[in-house]
């Protein structure tokens, strides 16, 4: 529920109207209410606001009485699923007591009076703020502020001094700017004409389904999809089909495609190609439609994070039954589609966590050693090739991080145009050059931004650890053991060297106990679970811990002659798994509901370890099968039990603005529709 709160701008002169003599607050009053508020207030004392927001437990919006706007924009800042809290933000001059803002990747970090203004302003507050429940004692607190600092006489502009006292909080605030449609604020009755004239001579209907297609994206879907998707997404809202139908009917595609890339024959893999395409075009349009219907949800975020990984991981599982039955590379399809799902998987895990960190320095204070260095320039370069979207460099960047569109551009190419092994050997190449890239870059960027984000969470619960390494993590806490992101590069360096012992055949019968060692060495990675991670590299530590596990199933498998189908299988149960997590952490929701039987990567590699110890090859496949169906029942109830609705629940300190890594955070940067948007319900993909 939204209550809405009008604040007159100037109480004591004349009231605004429009040209057909309706004040101006009227209008606002039933805009607010069809923007989808429940009741509307109207007030211009900051200290009952202050009242008001202490007692309250729905969201707030706040609006000015000089605001002359579409409904659809209050409608989407109301419904915006970027964070609880956003600011309408607008390009016009700032007009007598208005607050003008600086924004740093999408967040408002400072606001204040045009006349005297510290910083470089990149936006005009619009007149308008949501603020969800959470944030409400930060705003009482804001509001209680700027009543002390307002004159004896009252001010003209309340809510820009509210708003203004409000940045100067701990709060994250949103941008939400206005793209095609019409937002002004009127400083007197001409100007009010003048932008209600503006408004009426935007068709709102239609700029809301251009709306729906994100404002920057990459250049497959830029150019490929989103030229003639609208016209789906508006048949999808006509025919009553909501966005989840749609994610179901994308996965349909998938499977399809996956099982004619398995079968092999030339039609079969052009069709698959086809099918393919479509089906991404579905990927595309459920988010599309999601903003056009404002259906969003965490639930269906959560959905659309889970549905994408698994369509893709089954597309390389249809790819590598395909080189097998082709005979194009004789036992290289699983291995090839093995080695693609965890590239993928751990690129994601890099691409969530930097995000986050990205989101941290922007709210924090910039420390003095972040002025300069080869990391810093390199942010500065970044936001200069942003700036010049359209340009060659432009696209460029965004195309060379590989983002899902031109992933599964390629693969639909790649096998209508030669074969599945071209596919998956394509796919990996140029996913091992996008995570070297991206993977080189964020890690000078973030050693210059100097700050941390894993020391804001439960970092137990995003290392995904389990009871061995809290046992571990125990004594590692009297010893008082640090660097955490080294010990998880050593386990994933122990679990490499595993996996090229056994591909090369290295100790002979002796390299089972050889993965008793490698296990060893991986736990030792326990030891800092209970340290502080708030080194500038120590968002790498998830991403280094998951490598550890993908390795070692893989080092079980090569070692005790596991059927690769089944290490793909296991692979692909525990990036579902690890996805979960990261889908969890971007909706800022409550872990999963059965967190502690997943056992952690600690007593997976533990239980693992044992079956190889205990047995020969058929028993360490069977642990693998049993350990995989575990886990994937462990996932099924947390995905059908652990996303009922429930009251304000706790929510994680960082919102992560990617969906599982589906673009880069760097290629997003300003842009908080194009990326926190997503993790909403429904702002499903690109």
């Amino acid at each position: 529920m939204t209550l809405a709160v009008l604040f007159n701008a100037a109480p004591a002169s004349a009231p605004i109207t429009l040209a057909s003599g309706e004040a101006l607050a009227d209008r606002l009053g039933d805009q607010l209410r069809r923007a989808g508020a429940r009741d509307v207030l109207v007030s211009t004392d900051l200290a009952e606001l202050a009242d008001l927001a202490e007692a309250g437990t729905e969201t707030l919006l706040l609006c000015g009485a000089d605001l002359v706007a579409h409904t659809a924009v209050l409608r989407h800042l109301l419904t915006s699923p970027v964070g609880p809290t956003g600011a309408l933000v607008l390009t016009d001059p700032a007009g007598p007591g208005q607050s003008v803002l600086t924004e740093d990747r999408g967040l408002v970090v400072a606001a204040g009076p045009a006349d005297g203004y510290g910083t470089d302003p990149t936006g005009v507050f619009g007149g308008a703020l949501r603020v969800g429940p959470e944030d409400l004692p930060a705003l009482a607190g804001a509001a209680r502020t700027a009543a002390a600092s307002t004159p004896a006489d009252g001010a003209d502009m309340p809510l820009d001094q509210l708003f203004a006292a409000f940045t100067r909080t701990d709060t994250r605030i949103f941008a939400h700017r206005v793209r095609l449609l019409v937002a002004h604020r009127a400083a007197d009755q001409p100007s009010a004409l003048t932008a209600e004239a503006a408004v009426a001579a935007v068709d709102e209907e239609r700029a809301e389904l251009r709306l729906s297609v994100k404002e920057k994206d990459d250049f497959f879907t830029t150019y490929a999809v989103s030229s003639w998707s609208p016209y789906v997404t508006r048949l999808a809202a006509r025919i009553g089909l909501g966005p989840t139908g749609v994610t179901a009917i994308s996965v349909l595609f998938a499977i399809a495609a996956a099982v004619l890339f398995g079968y092999g024959e030339r039609v079969a893999l052009v069709a698959g190609g086809i099918l393919l395409y479509l089906g991404f075009v579905l990927d595309c349009v459920d988010g599309q439609l999601a903003r056009y219907t404002r259906n969003f949800s965490a639930w269906g975020g959560w959905l659309d994070t889970m549905a994408d990984r698994a369509k893709e991981y089954l597309v390389y599982a249809g790819l590598a039954v395909g080189v097998e039955r082709s005979g194009l590379a004789d036992g290289w399809g699983w291995p090839l589609a093995i080695a693609a799902i965890s590239l993928q998987t751990v690129r994601h895990m890099t691409d969530t966590w930097y995000g986050a960190l990205h989101d941290e320095a922007a709210r924090r204070p910039k420390p003095a050693a972040s002025a300069g260095g080869l990391g810093a320039r390199l942010s500065q370069a970044s936001t200069r090739v942003q700036a010049d979207s359209g340009s060659l460099s432009y696209w460029l960047k965004r195309t060379v991080v590989f983002p899902i569109g031109e992933r599964w551009a390629l693969i639909a190419l790649a096998v209508a145009l030669f074969n599945p092994l071209v596919a998956l050997v394509a796919v990996l190449a140029w996913g091992t050059l996008a995570f070297a890239y991206t993977g080189g870059l964020r890690t000078l960027r973030a050693w210059s931004m100097r700050v941390s984000v894993l020391d804001r969470v439960d970092t137990r619960l995003y290392r995904d650890d389990g009871p061995v390494a809290g046992w571990i993590g125990a004594a590692g806490r009297r010893l008082r053991v640090p660097a955490p992101l080294l010990f998880a590069l050593l386990a994933a360096a122990a679990s490499a060297a595993l996996v090229v012992a056994g591909l090369v055949g290295a100790g002979g019968g002796e390299l089972r106990w050889w993965l008793v060692g490698g296990a060893v060495i991986a736990l030792l990675a326990g030891l800092p679970a209970s340290a502080p991670h708030a080194g500038p590299l120590d968002w790498l530590v998830p991403a280094a811990l998951r490598a550890t596990e993908y390795l070692f199933v893989i080092a079980v498998g090569v070692v005790t002659d596991v059927t690769p189908s089944v290490i793909f299988a296991m692979s692909f149960v525990l990036a579902l798994h690890h996805y979960d997590l990261t889908a969890r952490l971007e909706k800022r929701e409550r872990p999963p509901l059965l967190r502690a039987f997943g056992l952690g990567w600690d007593g997976r590699i533990a239980f693992l370890t044992g079956a190889t110890v205990l047995g020969a090859g058929d028993l360490t496949e069977i642990g693998m099968i049993e350990l995989a169906g575990y886990l994937a029942l462990v996932f099924i109830v947390n995905a059908l039990g652990g996303w009922l609705p429930v009251g304000r629940r706790q929510r994680t300190d960082v919102n992560v603005k990617l969906a599982a890594g589906q673009t880069d955070p760097l290629e997003d940067a300003g842009q908080p529709e194009a990326v926190a948007a997503r993790g909403a319900a429904g702002e499903r993909n690109p």
